[in-house]
């Protein structure tokens, strides 16, 4: 398996219920948890919205620009599954961005698309009206379908990240000297406070998934309660 959709494909073949994304954020008590299933349709959704709203399409960049967010990982597999580079570059070909660097990006959305995410439970849009040529993520996934089918479909040497191919990425997802969670083995429960879409903590996705795993990961950590939520959600691992 040498590509994001033929690692997913193999995963929601094999245990397709299981806990794929636990997300806590101690700030705000949120809890989610995307089994195999709901994780792909997630992804299936955002991936309609990059290529028949936001018009990116394979050999493309994208930023995401989002706190450490379970809907990072699944930017992360709608890039990847589109064929997408997802970048660190101020100067992509889209964005994905959150409350915080909304600001940030809002001017550039008459020259690259801007998808903006509110970050508030269950994915739902902003509040308030974004500015003019902003994307509300909560309002355009919605109307996208469960299943999405690549019409350029990505292959093993296209880039996953600035660094990495796909095929490397899911090579070193496997290899233990290289992978984050070093110590996590074949479908265990990785506890991560680090964010999915930055190119340090990528690993910390990607590694779980590739292994049949899991992903906890923790928003705004109260260190006090950390202990308490690695025994709670039977993780394995720490990252």
């Amino acid at each position: 398996m040498t590509t994001f959709a033929e690692v997913l494909a193999a995963q929601l073949r094999r245990e397709p219920g299981r806990p794929l994304v636990t997300f806590y954020d101690h700030a705000t008590d949120e809890r989610v948890e995307l089994s195999v299933t709901t994780y792909a349709n997630w992804v299936a959704k955002a991936s309609g919205l990059l290529t028949d709203v936001a018009d990116l399409e394979r050999g493309m960049s994208l930023r995401i620009d989002l706190p450490p967010h379970w809907l990072s990982t699944v930017f992360l597999g709608a890039a990847w599954t589109i064929g997408l580079r997802v970048t660190t570059s101020d100067e992509p070909d889209g964005v994905v961005c959150g409350p915080d660097t909304l600001d940030a990006w809002a001017p550039r959305a008459a020259a690259v698309p801007v998808l903006a995410c509110s970050l508030r439970p269950l994915g739902v849009r902003f509040a308030d009206p974004l500015p003019a040529g902003v994307l509300d993520v909560g309002v355009e996934i919605w109307s996208q379908p469960d299943g999405f089918a690549a019409w350029d479909p990505p292959a093993d040497a296209d880039p996953a990240t600035d660094d990495l191919t796909q095929a490397q990425l899911w090579d070193r997802s496997n290899d233990l000297t290289a992978a984050v969670g070093s110590s996590l083995t074949d479908g265990g429960r990785l506890l991560s406070v680090a964010d999915p879409a930055s190119p340090p903590g990528t690993a910390t996705f990607t590694e779980p998934l590739g292994r049949g795993g899991s992903l906890v990961l923790v928003r705004n950590p109260d260190p006090a309660r950390l202990d308490g939520v690695y025994d709670a959600e039977r993780a394995t691992a720490r990252a």
